[in-house]
């Protein structure tokens, strides 16, 4: 009994959380977009990052000082934010990893 109450209430949570585009106000008679369009991949300056990264972990740093040392971080972390948004990727928000995490609960 406990069981069948527990699968209610999950697909219950689940048909709430899906959306229909079929229902969706299309008035301008443009066909729907439901994906989007591969984001091409800037080969060039992928490569270009990871030159700078590598000539700045071959540098000395020893002689640098703390603000220089400061900088190099600063760029460092701009690099890696360029890096991200280069290649792209799939995220996962916190909810989503969670329903995830119920149904395989409940169905295994």
């Amino acid at each position: 009994m406990k069981f069948r109450n527990i699968t209610k209430v999950a697909a219950f949570a689940f048909l709430l959380s899906t959306t229909i585009p079929a229902f969706s106000n299309n008035l301008s008679g443009d066909p729907v977009r439901t994906t989007k369009p591969a984001k091409a991949v800037d080969h060039a300056r992928v490569a270009e990052i990871v030159k700078r990264v590598e000539e700045i972990k071959e540098m000395d740093k020893s002689t640098l000082t703390s603000s220089e040392k400061k900088d190099l971080r600063k760029e460092l972390k701009g690099l890696k934010k360029d890096m991200a948004t280069a290649k792209g990727g799939v995220y996962l928000s916190i909810g989503a990893i969670i329903i995830v995490v119920l149904l395989l609960i409940l169905l295994l």
